[in-house]
């Protein structure tokens, strides 16, 4: 658990995605899937504030739409927290495998997205109407960030994309305080409500801090190219293996 935290933690510092490897880790170990999710999202939560801290002057920047996006993030945070606590372990663990490959999906198309967002010229200030609907939106992405978390981020860019946002490393810096709203919300009320191994959890909350300072300079001269495909394979190798558990 301590080395799948401190791999999430430098997935997270290059690529993102390290729910990807957290998560799987701690079904393994705990077995109890709400337990494993929530366990995840309260030791990755740390690490995404050392993220915006890093970011701090390229928040400053954008402070318009940070205020903006802060209320449907922490309001859809608790919603999708509520939501999952309200689901039964049964039916939860039945639908995980869907969720990991939907973020394995999300996570495959980062690349693509990120030049996608890179290229894109400004096609004016965006509409009154259009801030209204990418708020939603945003609420939309907290709800599912707040339930299971992996691969918020990407459509989190996708969001910012349509607020004509030219910056990617304003992007990622608006990306990165969101979703440590989410998850600081969420991980609170995990915790509130007793669904979180605390001995686990301090484990890979250590493992994730010194992965997210020391693991992602690792992570970088391996590529970004390398450490993208590593996280899709473990996808697909978890949904597979879930599947399989479930069907046989």
């Amino acid at each position: 658990m301590f080395v799948a935290a401190m791999l999430a933690g430098a997935i997270n510092a290059v690529a993102g995605g390290g729910t990807l490897v957290t998560f799987p880790a701690l079904l393994w170990a705990i077995g109890d899937a709400k337990f494993a999710n929530a366990t995840s999202t309260l030791a990755l939560w740390p690490g995404s504030l050392g993220g915006v801290w890093g970011y701090r002057r390229e928040l400053r920047q954008c402070e318009q739409w940070m205020f903006l996006l802060l209320i449907p993030s922490v309001v859809g945070g608790v919603a999708g927290a509520r939501l999952l606590l309200s689901t039964a372990p049964e039916t939860f663990r039945a639908i995980v495998p869907y969720l990991i490959l939907c973020a394995t999906i999300l996570f495959t198309l980062q690349g693509q997205l990120g030049r996608m967002l890179r290229d894109r010229e400004a096609a004016g200030p965006p509409s009154r109407w259009l801030i209204v609907g990418v708020m939603i939106y945003q609420l939309l992405i907290a709800v599912y960030g707040g339930y299971f978390g992996a691969g918020i981020g990407i459509l989190m860019l996708s969001a910012l994309s349509l607020l004509r946002m030219r910056d990617i490393n304003q992007m990622n810096g608006l990306k990165t305080l969101c979703a440590a709203c989410i998850n600081g919300v969420a991980a609170g009320l995990f915790a509130y409500w007793q669904i979180v191994d605390w001995p686990k959890a301090a484990v890979m909350i250590t493992g994730s801090i010194l992965g997210g300072y020391g693991g992602a300079s690792v992570a970088r001269r391996l590529g970004q190219g390398t450490v993208r495909w590593t996280v899709v394979v473990i996808g697909l190798a978890i949904t597979t293996i879930m599947l399989y558990k479930q069907l046989s």
